[in-house]
């Protein structure tokens, strides 16, 4: 008697289409595709019956109701790192993997952290925004911050954080001190670890989020930590929206507390164009695409893709965040 991976024909729900490399790749190995024709609950769970995998993107929201609609289940493949759109408890209960694709974007989120930094420390939104109304004198009142011997704060210190920290470190003469009460060692020489969340945020003249979004985390950072900041600091944050309170920012950028800030991810998504983060000039957003490069976003379509072949084909997965309980898939 044959076992379930060994049926070829596995149907696999994508909510939001991918690249088409992810695509080729299940096509290849014997599976059918669904791609999603909208994202609200009601179908979502009518769409994914009768699939035995998701690849999902992070504005599907994969909770317990989607999850028990879906039978046939045995896999949720996450485009990308962040978690938060996927009920982890209900699939790890209905003996479903959780996995992500931690290698993929890693690289891409860095280099957009960098370039929010340095628009920041160069003034280039205000510069260009100036300068695009004929005013070329701000060119006298507009005084940049060289990153060269500057101190640099990375709260959480996974993939992301790391490759922030070696880039900003070698590639631009910064120091870096890093927070994660899960790191007790430097994995760079470059890099300090700090034991106290006050001290780096006291110290740091840049200070750059990379936490995911847990009940933990949840609205972490707000104006006790926008007050221990130099008034000459930048904050930026690439992470999840919901780690910080965004009043509070906006409080804390208005007021003066802090010099300015980067922003990829808000607290709701889409934001309200009213949102007032848009009306400061010394905020940088963008639309939550840090990860979103060409390359990064093949590598997570194709990595993702890697998952489902590997579960319905009755292999562990690589990137696994869960271990199942039950239908036996634990492998």
């Amino acid at each position: 008697m044959k076992g379930w991976w060994e049926c070829v024909s596995h149907l696999v729900y994508i909510p939001q289409d991918i690249e088409k490399e992810g695509k080729s790749y299940l096509v290849e190995k014997g599976f059918k595709i669904k791609v999603g024709s909208d994202l609200s609950q009601k179908i979502l769970m009518e769409e994914i019956k009768g699939c035995d995998a998701v690849l999902t993107r992070s504005t599907a929201v994969i909770n317990r109701e989607v999850i028990t609609a879906a039978e046939n289940l045995k896999v949720i493949a996450k485009y990308g790192v962040g978690l938060d759109n996927i009920d982890i408890e209900a699939a790890t209960e209905r003996g479903i993997y959780v996995t992500n694709t931690p290698e993929a974007n890693a690289n891409s989120v860095a280099e957009h952290v960098m370039a929010l930094i340095l628009s920041l420390s160069k003034n280039l939104s205000l510069a260009d925004k100036e300068l695009r109304s004929g005013n070329f004198a701000i060119r006298n009142q507009l005084f940049g911050m060289d990153l060269e011997g500057k101190t640099l704060g990375i709260i959480g210190l996974g993939r992301i954080g790391r490759i922030l920290a070696k880039k900003a470190s070698e590639g631009f003469d910064m120091k870096v001190i890093g927070y994660d009460p899960y790191v007790t060692a430097s994995p760079n020489s470059g890099l300090e670890i700090a034991t106290d969340l006050e001290w780096v945020f006291r110290n740091a003249d840049v200070i750059s989020l990379h936490l995911p979004l847990t009940k933990t985390t949840k609205g972490l950072i707000g104006s006790r930590e926008f007050s221990w900041m130099k008034t000459s600091s930048f904050f930026v944050n690439a992470s999840r929206g919901g780690v910080v309170k965004e009043i509070d920012l906006v409080n804390a950028l208005q007021a003066g507390e802090i010099a300015g800030a980067g922003i990829d991810v808000f607290e709701v998504e889409p934001p309200d164009k009213w949102n007032p983060l848009f009306k400061l000039d010394n905020v940088i957003v963008s639309p939550h695409n840090a990860a979103l490069t060409k390359e990064g976003s093949v590598r997570m379509a194709v990595h993702a893709a890697m998952q489902v072949e590997q579960v319905l084909s009755g292999v562990k997965p690589n990137w696994a965040v869960n271990e199942p309980l039950t239908k036996g898939v634990s492998m």
